[in-house]
């Protein structure tokens, strides 16, 4: 074993056991995601574009998302537009520039979400109980900075 690989049952903490982990992690956040997905009649990119618009502090515009997401703007606007029929989101225009579009989460569509997403959230909570305080300020702190250095990586837009 070379240095930092870890194994996936010991208590080593490699890179390899933590590249494991969080594939299996995201395996099955997305499995749970493409289900809310499947029941609402979205693609699993809507779903993306959902969660980046609660997620994001400020302002989304189409732009934004279709930068966060690698999309064609026509690509953003068919996944918008099939967000805004289901009542997921309410596109508005900025009142000092009606050209700027703010996407916005809609009244009354997070119910949805909030039902289809309750098991994830207990499970979380299950988990957290396994935890003090001072462990899951560790586990925190480590995801916010995974999640700064992966914000920062270059993704290839999709085409």
């Amino acid at each position: 074993m070379r240095d930092g690989e870890g194994t996936a049952g010991g208590g080593d903490v490699g890179l390899q056991r933590f590249a494991v982990a969080l594939r299996r992690t995201l395996g099955e956040v997305n499995r749970v995601a493409h289900g809310f997905a499947a029941d609402q009649r979205l693609h699993p990119t809507d779903v993306q574009a959902l969660s980046f618009v609660l997620d994001h502090d400020g302002p989304v515009t189409p732009g934004l998302l279709r930068t966060h997401l690698g999309l064609s703007s026509g690509a953003v606007t068919a996944c918008l537009d099939r967000l805004e029929k289901a009542g997921h989101i309410r596109r508005t225009r900025e009142s000092a520039d009606r050209r700027v579009v703010h996407v916005e989460y809609a009244d009354g569509a997070r119910a949805a979400a909030r039902d289809h997403f309750r098991p994830l959230a207990e499970a979380t909570e299950r988990a957290r109980e396994r935890f003090d305080e001072a462990e899951l300020a560790t586990v925190l702190r480590f995801l916010d900075a995974l999640n700064e250095e992966l914000a920062d990586l270059s993704v290839p837009p999709r085409r």
